[in-house]
């Protein structure tokens, strides 16, 4: 079994609602996401994944969605996310707090069905900062 890894950075603002400390307020991170995947070479191409296809793949379904957006939990006011996205143009809403935890689980859910069959998907880790960081594992 092979593992391969593709590096990803983009811009994001959340807040977690209901957090108890600073983090509850509009704040932003320099993200970089590591998306490792596993499976067996194809006698034919030499290859798990093609980096290229794994790169448009993560960009479609997560990094261009989300890099400089503000996202919030759906639960926030709803006349708030209105007026939000009356001014702006990428105010995201999930059905879930958006801390790294929440967020990795989702992404590894959006990402996995979009991979080849003979592709699994096996970590993503999500940095916050360059100290802190959170990871997804397929174990």
């Amino acid at each position: 079994m092979l593992y391969l890894t593709k590096h990803f950075d983009f811009e994001m603002a959340h807040a977690l609602m209901g957090y108890p400390g600073k983090c509850r307020n509009i704040h932003g991170h320099s993200y970089k996401m590591e998306v490792t995947v596993t499976g067996e070479p194809d006698p034919a191409s030499g290859m798990v994944i093609d980096f290229k296809l794994l790169k448009d793949l993560v960009n479609e379904h997560v990094v261009n969605k989300l890099d400089h957006a503000l996202v919030l939990a759906d639960s926030v006011d709803a006349d708030l996310i209105a007026t939000l996205r009356k001014h702006y143009d990428k105010v995201i809403t999930f059905p879930f707090v958006p801390s790294t935890e929440n967020m990795l689980e989702h992404f590894a859910q959006i990402l996995q069905p979009c991979l080849p069959a003979n592709v699994k998907l096996y970590s993503i880790r999500l940095h916050e900062t360059d100290t802190s960081f959170a990871e997804w594992r397929n174990d």
